[in-house]
């Protein structure tokens, strides 16, 4: 019997197991079939963050930002980049801090942007300010 992890759908939220065996570009979601590692990131709310948080088995990256923060902005594309780069690796995804404030008090978020790394449930490490793509990766990489 092969190894599985356990992932939480970006798009309905259902816990699937992802055998680590197979090829994660092609892994669908069970209850609703769309990708479960696509190549951008995916939009958070508070609720959504939670249960990906603490149901997944697979690293997540979360930028926190906001619309009005011109660094975030500035970061968005290249947080994108990175995405496309090792989405099979972590789960890239985006929290408003304007639809959120109680995550952001949770997790002391004090300027924006802001990138957590979490494993397990666990925040594993933390970076502000906008970063270049390449940055994202080498620093999330070191991580895994």
């Amino acid at each position: 019997m092969s190894e599985a992890i356990q992932l939480v759908c970006p798009s309905c939220a259902a816990i699937n197991r992802v055998p680590t065996d197979k090829d994660k570009s092609k892994a669908n979601c069970g209850k609703c079939h769309v990708p479960l590692f696509p190549d951008e990131p995916v939009d958070l709310s508070a609720a959504t963050f939670k249960r990906t948080i603490a149901k997944s088995q697979f690293p997540v990256l979360v930028d926190f930002w906001a619309d009005w923060c011109g660094p975030c902005k500035q970061m968005a594309p290249e947080f994108a980049k990175a995405a496309k780069m090792i989405s099979t690796q972590v789960r890239f995804a985006k929290l408003d801090t304007q639809t959120a404030p109680e995550v952001v008090q949770m997790y002391g978020i004090r300027g924006i942007p802001a990138l957590i790394l979490f494993k397990d449930g666990q925040e594993v490490a933390r970076k502000a300010g906008a970063q270049h793509h390449d940055d994202i990766v080498d620093w999330v990489k070191g991580y895994l």
